[in-house]
């Protein structure tokens, strides 16, 4: 009597799977077949027809070829402008966040509690709104439209969630290693470098596969502060996708670039996919 409704219930289960992978990988294979065709075929052709001779040719032409403006360059140095802007940003918002988080987790931080409570605000207020006065002050300063302007940016931005993240794995770390730590006279970073961050490997991928997406997937703030020698892939895509070399759009080597873009923290989701899963599972993201 009891297998029935379980092979019921593991068959709805499989169904439900199923059309959920399938509802989000249809668009993702629309797009890399529509990157196989060739212009006129992607122009012409039904977008679910598969190709008639496929070929990589739209992938080189939108790395190395596509024009996006005046330059025809393709999107690689784009490329390696989001990574830099990436590995800066990210690391940096790694380490203030590590800090911040342990500090209000784990030691007697006068006014903690409103501490915990502005960066509460701050990660829920839309940033839409602080942006003006940003770029008053980077433009006052000197900075605007620079390298170091897109990644104080991103820091500033991404350090709320992140500190609120390493700070609610902290919580659940015992306070008998702290106390054991000041017994033997270390101090605050002593305690940090030597205890809590060889602790701290599975929430730091958290916050770092967060903060990745955001950074490398964002295209407002890298339209504003970035300027045009740091532009980074997002800005660079739009701009390809508005521009036609020849006059006529290429929708294959828009989605051959499309794809790259959004390559690199797929990849990086799929290598540390399983270690995102245990930090999530050991407290990272808990209230």
């Amino acid at each position: 009597m009891s297998t029935r409704p379980s092979m019921i219930g593991r068959f709805g289960l499989y169904a439900f799977l199923l059309v959920t992978a399938a509802f989000f990988a249809i668009p993702l294979l629309i797009v890399f077949l529509t990157a196989l065709k060739d212009s006129d075929e992607a122009r012409a052709a039904s977008i679910f027809l598969l190709p008639g001779s496929p070929d990589f040719e739209a992938f080189r032409v939108a790395w190395l070829e596509a024009c996006i403006g005046r330059e025809c360059s393709g999107i690689s140095g784009r490329f390696w402008n989001s990574v830099i802007i990436t590995v800066l940003s990210t690391s940096i918002s790694l380490l203030l966040a590590s800090i911040n988080g342990f500090a209000l987790a784990m030691w007697d931080l006068r006014r903690g509690g409103l501490v915990l409570g502005l960066l509460l605000i701050g990660a829920f207020v839309p940033y839409q709104v602080m942006i003006y006065p940003l770029v008053r002050i980077f433009a006052l300063g000197g900075m605007h439209q620079t390298l170091t302007a897109i990644v104080v940016v991103h820091v500033l931005f991404g350090l709320p969630i992140l500190t609120l993240i390493f700070r609610n794995f902290y919580v659940g770390l015992p306070p008998e290693l702290i106390k054991a730590g000041r017994v033997d006279g270390a101090g605050f970073f002593q305690i940090y470098r030597f205890i809590v961050m060889p602790m701290s490997l599975n929430v730091a991928i958290v916050a770092g596969i967060i903060s990745v997406t955001g950074v490398w997937n964002d295209y407002l703030l890298g339209l504003i502060f970035a300027g045009p020698s740091w532009q980074p892939m997002t800005v660079s895509v739009a701009s390809l996708s508005a521009t036609a070399s020849s006059g006529v759009p290429e929708h294959n080597v828009n989605m051959a670039a499309t794809l790259l873009t959004a390559l690199p923290p797929l990849l990086l989701y799929l290598v540390s996919g399983r270690y995102f899963v245990r930090g999530v599972t050991s407290g990272a993201v808990k209230g």
